[in-house]
């Protein structure tokens, strides 16, 4: 029977692509593949408790602690504590880092982006990680858990693999010393073929040890079972009441300015200068940049604008948001922050057409003119110009809306990506007893 440790940063509650990438990916391996999956992570919930103590933190009385869908979580707490330079004499006093090509630099700079896992670390340097894992299997970068991965692995004598995540059209990410975490790794998964291309010429990082897996969608929750699940429930009819038959775009992510939120919001009175009876739907975490645009916005007359937060959602398959994806007519998302974007299949399964900016993976993801549109990043009138286009066109958001459809049961299911990482795993792991 396969073993294997995930080390993702965060795990539900928190959501964002890379958590719902772990999870269902876990959550296959186990029912249809029969593997032991053990899950270390921290007890974040958003991202500024990574490294900062005044972030969200999940208490061990919540429900979702030990346990996600039949899967066992170990969650650590980090470490708030110590000093930047504490941190570092502990991890330099373990002798797994030794066989790593680890500058000081990049530790630091890993060890303050966190999530500062102590626990994990004690583990490590008394032994007591099981030797029985066959591979482990670490995301996102830049964060402390890659390190963690490469410790564990090097004292366990397993392979270990990488989903980065690598946004490389985010300066913030453009940082050449946090590349030797990734050197170090034994293979790499990344989402799209322009993310490989990246890590090998820029960074020199071998194409042999990368391989494109890109991510997935639960199909049937955002088509097929829509239809009866909810019995008759309308997002629309619910939030928009007498103006159900407006026209609806909506946005769900993270909402920065990486992500396009911000642009969207700068877009809305292009749009609705043309667009008169329109609704701007928004799903996902704040910011206080985002808060304090919105608020320029909505003192606009004629702006309707609703904003939903986790707090209003049960999780990722709340049927606000299912509904919301199933009835809106463009799905609007143009971020240079996403390795892929698993909101685009979201989109697509539910037969909505999408735009996207161009720039970073997702010209690779979102088909320009087939399956949606694409816009320059930060461009609000290039976004309103889009909006505006597609709306005007129903025969247009239908034909994009139906090859995004066609196109995710084909490449996009969750099974189809289990299979292939399934499948990649195994290679590892019998090249890895061959070596003994």
């Amino acid at each position: 029977m396969t073993r294997i440790l995930f080390l993702p940063t965060r795990y539900f509650p928190a959501i964002s692509g890379a958590e719902l990438y772990m999870q269902r990916i876990a959550e296959i391996l186990k029912k249809k593949y029969n593997y032991l999956v053990d899950i270390f992570t921290s007890n974040a919930i958003d991202f500024k408790s990574l490294r900062n103590i005044l972030g969200k933190n999940l208490n061990n009385k919540n429900k979702y602690f030990s346990n996600v869908n039949g899967m066992d979580v170990q969650r650590f707490q980090i470490n708030y504590d110590k000093e930047i330079p504490e941190k570092l004499k502990i991890i330099k006093e373990l002798n797994e880092l030794e066989f790593l090509d680890i500058s000081d630099e990049c530790l630091l700079k890993i060890i303050q982006n966190g999530p500062f896992l102590e626990e994990i670390i004690d583990k490590i340097k008394n032994h007591s990680i099981s030797n029985d894992y066959d591979l482990v299997h670490s995301t996102f970068f830049p964060y402390f858990n890659l390190l963690l991965g490469l410790l564990i692995g090097n004292q366990i004598k397993k392979p270990t693999i990488c989903t980065p995540f690598f946004h490389f059209s985010n300066p913030r990410y453009m940082d050449d010393s946090l590349i030797e975490i990734l050197r170090n790794y034994d293979f790499i998964i990344a989402c799209t073929n322009i993310e490989k291309k990246y890590l090998t010429e820029k960074y020199g990082i071998n194409q042999e040890k990368i391989k494109v897996i890109p991510m997935g969608v639960d199909y049937d929750e955002f088509n097929k079972v829509y239809k009866t699940k909810y019995h008759g429930y309308s997002f629309k009819k619910k939030f928009l009441k007498n103006d159900s038959k407006f026209n609806m775009v909506l946005y769900c992510g993270y909402k920065n300015y990486e992500k396009g939120a911000i642009s969207v919001l700068k877009a809305i009175p292009f749009i609705i200068e043309k667009i008169k009876k329109i609704y701007f739907v928004f799903i996902g975490p704040s910011t206080n940049a985002f808060n304090r645009e919105l608020s320029k916005i909505k003192k606009m007359s004629n702006v309707r604008i609703l904003n939903f937060t986790p707090d209003n959602l049960t999780g990722y398959f709340d049927k606000k948001k299912i509904t919301a994806f199933n009835e809106t007519d463009i799905y609007l998302m143009p971020s240079r922050t996403d390795a892929f974007g698993i909101s685009f299949l979201e989109a697509w399964a539910a037969g909505r057409p999408v735009i996207g900016a161009n720039v970073g993976a997702t010209p690779e993801v979102i088909r320009k003119d087939i399956d949606g549109l694409l816009v320059e990043f930060d461009n609000y009138k290039d976004i309103a110009n889009k909006v505006i286009k597609l709306l005007k066109n129903k025969r247009l958001r239908k034909k994009m809306g139906n090859q995004g459809r066609e196109r995710v049961m084909r490449n996009y299911t969750w099974d189809i990506i289990a299979k292939q990482t399934h499948d990649t795993y195994i290679k590892l792991i019998k090249n890895n007893i061959e070596k003994k």
